[in-house]
């Protein structure tokens, strides 16, 4: 049976979809965009603080459901600009230092809210 996770350490669904959906030993998060879970708003900076939030809310999400960023398998990044690939890819590996799951980082026409990044990933318990 699936079980859908939430937490109030991260921003609300804006739409018709959990934050994620535990599935057996796996969890699928839905992408984070870098919303403060307190005022919904976005986060002041640039794509470095903004990769930071996303990342902060990914992560407060897999602890709701006992998951760590050791258990991530995978993960995608969307990107507004993909000029901001560098600035983006040194936050990322600041959260995931000796663990490093598999990663696709695109970059896109438009976000919601038209954010400058969303993140999401899968992850798996062993």
């Amino acid at each position: 049976m699936n079980k859908m996770i939430s937490t109030k350490k991260a921003p609300a669904a804006i739409g018709p979809y959990s934050q994620a959906v535990e599935a057996g030993n796996m969890i699928f998060v839905s992408g984070q965009l870098p919303l403060d879970p307190e005022t919904m708003n976005f986060v002041p900076g640039d794509i470095q603080e903004q990769t930071k939030q996303c990342l902060t809310n990914l992560m407060a999400i897999l602890n709701e459901a006992g998951y760590e960023n050791k258990d991530v398998v995978k993960v995608t990044v969307f990107l507004k600009d993909m000029n901001d690939f560098a600035k983006m890819n040194e936050i990322y590996a600041t959260f995931f230092t000796d663990h490093k799951p598999a990663r696709a980082a695109v970059e896109v026409a438009r976000l919601p809210k038209d954010a400058q990044i969303e993140i999401e990933a899968v992850a798996v318990k062993a």
